[in-house]
């Protein structure tokens, strides 16, 4: 039965969207661990328990809450394009668009640089400790829930049978494991073995960085010794506005934490609790708002690094009431953007411990199952997330040699009163926005408990693709993918649960609506925690449209 009460507790909390990976992070909280231990440890495990969504060959973003000085920080764990992937490169090879699997959309995977700077600042284990629960799953097996198989079967022909060493982990036997089965990873175990007892050195510099780099060239990319040597993660400083009196934080650029911002800037001059909660008129304007913001986005986010963005023009409440004054509230726009999307696959996990320090950590491959490839004997699935870039030179997003494409990843942490409140996040790529803030406005607006919140169900505007009665959701940025974007077209998805007079309202309003499933996953995994304010008791809360699970004590 569905529960609409979070989990409560008074000394830590885990939250994550596969059961194992928060029964590793509670593990090594008991063994003495704190939040960024058990973040990492969990994040570890859901890389062996959900593969689709997140790996070691991937990218992460941390904000990390550090309760004895009072301070955030963020931890930008994304790699960068291997030098010789240039545009040159795709018209010498008469390659219009980057591949959105294989090896030419692989970029270096920036996860396990970050996890160990998290770990060196902040930890408290050794990483053997932290690491332990992963590679017990990886060796010992874990089940196959209904989530995995299906994940598994759809993937079989199109993705996991492409490539020999992906077979061999994902389709024992030439089949992919069926509900109930037992999916072991012995490779990965060794390799987080090697990583725990030699560090990040092995993955970019030893001998992990030379089965990564073979293999993937010997599947024609271009990843190379030198581009691993090279990268290194980065501590920024985080993006905040004020919304009714909270400091909502999210990632800065090269994430899309902008556009989160965005929409509450505008979305605070309207008064949307007289409006109501999930009603007609509150739902169009926040896809208005979200609109405005992804115009925005599109135009402007990429790596700070190699382009100029104007953020703090952006996130000003002069830019935002000017915002405001292009919504009609009585009719929809058209027009103000046109954003492809593609089934994105993402895992976000929140942790807070007895001590007040708070991870909220996203991880990712991009797509599902990322670019395909498990590179030879390392076990390590590869990310995609060099497909996001565009071969359009006017576009903001346009590949250059060790360039951070655009980021969906965004973990979001809210303030009260200069204590966090409020930690968390979702999958779910160009929707990851969107969800924020329809979570963060029924809990602040309309006073929803987490669960509640979680529970509630979600709408999404962007382009939708169909294929043979198959829907695609496509992803990225204005222009970045022009043969896509021809095909599809613009609508707002609504959860099968919305009463009927939402879908008609919004029409009535001038939108396209199309109804979907009544727990989609393309409408997001949410975990969250939130930190009553006095009692300072935790509120844990998961995501029913996954395998999650909050659990605290």
């Amino acid at each position: 039965m569905l529960s609409d009460q979070p989990v409560f507790g008074t000394h830590a909390m885990v939250s994550c969207a596969h059961y194992l990976a928060t029964r590793a992070g509670l593990q090594v909280l008991e063994r003495g661990g704190n939040a960024i231990d058990a973040a990492i440890a969990a994040n570890v495990a859901m890389t062996v328990v959900y593969p689709p969504t997140c790996s070691a060959g991937g990218d992460v973003f941390m904000l990390i809450w550090e309760a004895r000085n009072r301070q955030l920080h963020a931890l930008n764990g994304s790699g960068r394009a291997p030098r010789a992937l240039t545009p040159e490169y795709f018209a010498a090879h008469s390659l219009r668009e980057i591949p959105s699997i294989g090896p030419l959309s692989i970029t270096v995977p920036g996860a396990v640089d970050g996890w160990f700077e998290a770990l060196e600042r902040f930890g408290r284990l050794p990483v053997e400790e932290v690491f332990a629960p992963a590679i017990a799953y990886a060796e010992e097996g874990i089940p196959i829930s209904p989530k995995l198989a299906g994940w598994l079967e759809r993937a079989a022909e199109s993705v996991l049978q492409r490539w020999e060493a992906t077979a061999r982990v994902f389709l024992p036997g030439g089949r992919p494991p069926a509900c109930g089965e037992i999916l072991r990873q012995p490779d990965l175990a060794r390799t987080y073995r090697l990583l725990a007892r030699e560090g990040r050195e092995a993955f970019y510099r030893g001998p992990l960085a030379r089965t990564l780099v073979d293999y993937v060239q010997r599947c024609g990319g271009v990843l190379s010794l030198e581009d691993l040597r090279e990268h290194h993660s980065d501590w920024v400083t985080p993006l905040s506005t004020t919304y009714r009196g909270y400091e909502v934080c999210e990632f800065p650029p090269n994430s899309q934490g902008l556009t989160v911002l965005e929409m509450l800037n505008i979305l605070e001059g309207y008064d949307l609790k007289a409006l109501g909660y999930q009603s007609p008129e509150t739902l169009h304007l926040m896809i208005e708002a979200k609109k405005l913001a992804f115009a925005d986005r599109d135009r402007y986010l990429s790596d700070p690094a190699f382009v100029e963005i104007p953020v703090e023009r952006l996130l000003s409440k002069e830019y935002a009431e000017q915002q405001r004054a292009r919504i009609n509230p009585q009719r929809a726009a058209f027009h103000v953007e046109a954003e492809p999307e593609r089934d994105g696959d993402t895992m976000y996990l929140c942790v807070v411990d007895g001590e007040g320090n708070a991870v909220s950590l996203i991880q990712s491959l991009f797509s599902s199952w990322g670019s395909g490839i498990v590179a030879g004997d390392s076990g390590v699935l590869l990310h995609n997330r060099g497909s996001y870039f565009s071969l359009n030179p006017r576009h903001a997003n346009y590949l250059q040699p060790g360039k951070r494409t655009m980021h969906t990843l965004t973990p979001a942490l809210v303030l009260r009163s200069g204590e966090p409140f409020l930690v968390l996040g979702t999958m779910g790529a160009d929707a990851q926005p969107q969800i924020h803030v329809q979570l963060l406005t029924a809990v602040i607006d309309f006073g929803l408990n987490i669960q509640q919140a979680l529970n509630a169900p979600r709408w999404r505007s962007g382009l939708l693709q169909q294929q043979g009665g198959r829907r695609q959701l496509l992803q990225g940025q204005q222009g970045a993918h022009p043969s896509l974007e021809r095909t599809a077209s613009e609508v707002v998805a609504l959860e099968q649960r919305f009463p009927n007079a939402v879908a008609l309202g919004l029409e009535m309003l001038g939108h396209r609506v199309t109804v979907w499933g009544p727990w989609e996953d393309d409408m997001g995994h949410a975990q969250a925690i939130l930190i009553s304010p006095g009692t300072h008791v935790l509120q844990g809360a998961a995501d029913p449209r996954c395998d999650g699970l909050a659990l605290g004590w």
